[in-house]
């Protein structure tokens, strides 16, 4: 992310070592005089595409409730993404590749069970096995054993259903093995991938998909859906991120204007992003006043070109599309100046960010996007899908007609009726055109916005793209252990994107979201989510 982080990669084999550091305040006993420490607080979201499992959330509606659900080993702080130990007693390391992981004691589950470094195994092993369709399940492959459990060849059966890089020493100890040294390891283990889950869970899991059992601040107490998720605090809980509220609603809306107009009225108490609409002229700083937060977010917006679409699979016509854009225009009109042009794969804020790497394809030209559109002989209608829901609607209409403007083709946005249905089709290769594909860091690293995406196989390539000689150069990035030295070959292959565009880079948020009046507090984080340990209820 910003290039901040509590560990420092040594020259090895100097021991590598996370200390715990305080990441929150206390919970409802120590609240301040005129707040409500048994408030309720309803957030801004999106139908979830799945069930709350924190291996088979990658999408944003359903980790708005998988964070609070569950807790990680390692927490992000919110302004930048550094991390701090959270569940982590310590992880240590020698030569980046070994890791002994030891836990706090006393922790528990929702259920009362305590938690122990067995949860933590089985969970990983769980969301690693391919049988299993874990949307996150790619995160473990720095695992060693990996392969095993989930073969590259997706008709092969697993060797087996556990990972041999993954042993339990004791009660809250266990020890991680990966195929090589990964400078990365420990940032990615505050993605809520690499949760534990209870016994419960292996018992029955489609039960524990009704109603889940985490280990986080918050525990479930019900979906109903197209309209709720309801949190409520587990007042045992041992992390210093406790929340200073009673319960959570993490209110679905399929309009954002709808959500806006909710939280001006106070009928919904925060919202990590606005709609185009309340930005113009400024009307959202008259409407919130000093209920406006900012933040420094670490993601990026890009149009998806799917590999696997005929038609599509044409590089004239990639570099035509995206020369077509105007994105200064339209980040200064539709999206009122509340968004900035892009000019690579990798955001501002990321350590390892390098200015220009789309070059000239990133900047708009009309006559040169013409020259390639005619050069790429496609024919028929262009279409940019997405959902309809969230203020996606009208910044992409505005590349449609920037796109038809320039290349004289039809271009039209075809919108689902709400994310979760939007990532149903992109998840199922159902796409018939171009997509939105935004991608808001998971953990602070420069890895997190190739791999996952541009990776033969990444859980989150949907375009279908694949380049070996991207591959190899990310599997050397992976395997260094000197992150200075990781850096420069995951730069060479961001490099390697701008030959191929297999996705076009239009604009990055800046981050503006709002709270209601019946807030004293909130914070938005980094990764655009809401910081709940920094909300307080009015009295």
């Amino acid at each position: 992310m910003s290039g901040s982080r509590s560990v420092s990669w040594l020259a090895l084999p100097v021991a590598l070592v996370m200390t715990l550091t305080a990441c929150g305040g206390g919970g409802a006993k120590d609240s301040a005089a005129g707040e409500n420490p048994d408030g309720t607080v309803s957030i801004y979201g999106t139908e979830p595409k799945s069930a709350l499992l924190p291996g088979d959330t990658t999408e944003a509606g359903g980790s708005k409730a998988v964070d609070g659900l569950y807790s990680r080993l390692v927490a992000f702080k919110p302004e930048d993404g550094s991390t701090s130990n959270l569940m982590a007693e310590s992880i240590t390391s020698s030569d980046a590749k070994v890791y002994d992981i030891k836990i706090k004691s006393g922790w528990k589950f929702h259920d009362g069970t305590e938690v122990k470094a067995k949860n933590f195994v089985d969970a990983w092993n769980y969301a690693a096995y391919s049988p299993n369709a874990q949307q996150a399940g790619s995160f473990f492959a720095q695992i060693q054993g990996y392969d095993d459990v989930h073969p590259a060849d997706e008709a092969a059966k697993p060797a087996t259903d556990k990972m041999s890089g993954l042993e339990v020493v004791g009660d809250y100890e266990f020890k991680v093995t990966l195929k090589g040294a990964f400078s990365v390891f420990t940032s990615q283990l505050g993605y809520h991938p690499f949760s534990p889950l209870p016994d419960v869970f292996f018992t029955d899991p489609k039960a524990f998909e009704a109603k889940p059992i985490g280990n986080g601040p918050l525990k479930f107490v019900s979906r109903t859906p197209n309209a709720s998720i309801k949190l409520e605090r587990f007042d045992d809980y041992k992390g210093e991120d406790k929340v200073h509220f009673k319960t959570l609603d993490i209110k679905i809306y399929s309009s954002q204007e709808t959500a806006y107009q909710d939280l001006v009225a106070g009928k919904l108490d925060f919202m990590e992003a606005l709609p185009p609409s309340a930005k113009i002229g400024g009307k959202h700083k008259a409407d919130l006043g000093d209920r406006v937060l900012n933040a420094n977010l670490l993601g990026i917006s890009t149009i998806g070109v799917p590999s696997y679409v005929a038609g599509y699979n044409n590089l004239d016509l990639r570099k035509a599309i995206s020369l077509a854009i105007n994105r200064e225009q339209i980040t200064k009109t539709v999206l009122a100046d509340s968004y900035t042009p892009v000019d690579g794969w990798v955001p501002p804020g990321i350590e390892g960010y390098e200015p220009g790497v789309c070059g000239e394809f990133c900047k708009y030209d009309a006559a040169k996007a013409k020259e390639y559109f005619t050069k790429s002989g496609f024919t028929g209608k262009l279409t940019i899908q997405s959902n309809a829901d969230g203020g996606r609607k009208e910044p992409l209409e505005a590349a449609c007609n920037s796109i038809k403007q320039a290349l004289g083709v039809e271009c039209e946005f075809v919108g689902a009726t709400n994310f979760g249905a939007f990532r149903q089709i992109v998840d199922g290769h159902q796409l018939t055109g171009l997509s939105r594909s935004d991608w808001s860091a998971d953990y602070p690293s420069i890895e997190n916005f190739l791999n996952p995406l541009y990776r033969t196989g990444g859980s989150s390539n949907d375009t279908v793209y694949s380049n070996p000689a991207v591959d190899a150069l990310l599997a050397k990035a992976d395997s260094t252990a000197d992150k200075g030295a990781a850096i420069k070959e995951y730069q060479e292959a961001h490099k390697l994107l701008a030959k191929d565009l297999p996705s076009i880079p239009v604009w990055a948020e800046k981050g503006i979201g709002g709270f209601s009046k019946n807030l004293t507090a909130a914070k938005l984080t980094f990764s655009r989510d809401a910081d709940l340990a920094s909300f307080r209820v009015k009295g």
